[in-house]
């Protein structure tokens, strides 16, 4: 069946009404960090019933300076910067390895919001990636046990007999270890906050690190 992609992307709304709201946003009123506005927007995004508002953009770059994207999942936010795991070994391991700076990007279109973080990123201790791993699900520590991320699969076949191989461990060994998993913090040189307004007058809200703490300014839309 042919699909006409140019009329199927002209009949699609952005923010429809029925099921976005706009809040209002007054960037005066904004904390002086950025994290308390972040955790903020979290919970609202959550309370709104976002799918998945934990899920986010994670651009990494390779040894060419060539950018790569990819969605993954936040798994935490403080003081130190904002947190997501993967194998050191895989394509996003060996490009942080390689450039150890990041962007990250959140999109929660039933509000009309993205939040964009960019900084330089490091690696938590091994104690404290092992442990993040074990506080997931069997599912996120056999998929962790499977490896081999971004590896050539010869076949379907193959990936089956590694993750049946890699379920039953972790149903055997909850606390089973997994050297590569590692735990990367990102910490923010830049926190932008963008929230969408029914005339296009979107605001947008920028937090940029200086030797003094945090600057903030507003961009045009």
């Amino acid at each position: 069946m042919h699909t006409d992609l140019d009329a199927l992307l002209r009949s699609l709304r952005v923010w429809d009404p029925e099921v976005t709201r706009l809040p209002a946003f007054d960037p005066e009123r904004a904390p002086e960090a950025p994290l308390p506005l972040f955790v903020r927007w979290f919970a609202d995004a959550v309370e709104a019933g976002e799918r998945e508002p934990h899920t986010m953009s994670l651009a990494t770059a390779d040894a060419e300076g060539r950018p790569d994207v990819r969605i993954v999942m936040l798994h935490g936010a403080g003081e130190e910067g904002w947190c997501f795991a993967t194998h050191a070994d895989s394509r996003k391991g060996r490009q942080l390895a390689t450039r150890p700076y990041a962007a990250l990007a959140f999109y929660w279109p039933l509000l009309g919001r993205q939040v964009r973080v960019r900084g330089p990123v490091t690696t938590a201790p091994y104690e404290q990636a092992q442990a993040d791993l074990h506080a997931r699900s069997t599912g996120a520590l056999a998929a962790a046990l499977t490896g081999r991320q971004s590896r050539l699969l010869h076949s379907p076949e193959e990936l089956a007999r590694a993750s049946q191989e890699a379920w039953e461990r972790a149903g055997r060994e909850p606390r089973a270890e997994v050297p590569t998993w590692t735990l990367y913090r990102l910490a923010p040189d830049e926190v932008e906050f963008f929230q969408g307004e029914a005339r296009r007058r979107h605001v947008r809200l920028c937090y940029r690190r200086t030797p003094h703490g945090w600057a903030r300014e507003l961009l045009w839309p």
